[in-house]
């Protein structure tokens, strides 16, 4: 795993252009995806974030993913 990947930083919460970064996508279609349910999101005020264990577990990098390769 490379140290800018969800969940290096100790964040618990990334934003949804970053989320798009790991996902290969444009911005764009990162907050469509966001609004489709596809990416999980939480709405805090008017600010959208995509908490990283959820992403984490979308994309197949969660703790159990990791303890299932050992």
């Amino acid at each position: 795993m490379r140290a800018n990947e969800p969940g290096q930083t100790g964040a618990k919460t990334i934003s949804v252009e970053e989320a798009g970064r790991w996902l290969g996508v444009s911005r764009n279609t990162a907050y469509e995806a966001a609004g489709r349910g596809e990416i999980p999101t939480i709405r805090i005020g008017r600010l959208l974030r995509v908490p990283v264990a959820p992403f984490e577990r979308l994309l197949g990098l969660g703790a159990s993913a990791n303890s299932e390769a050992a």
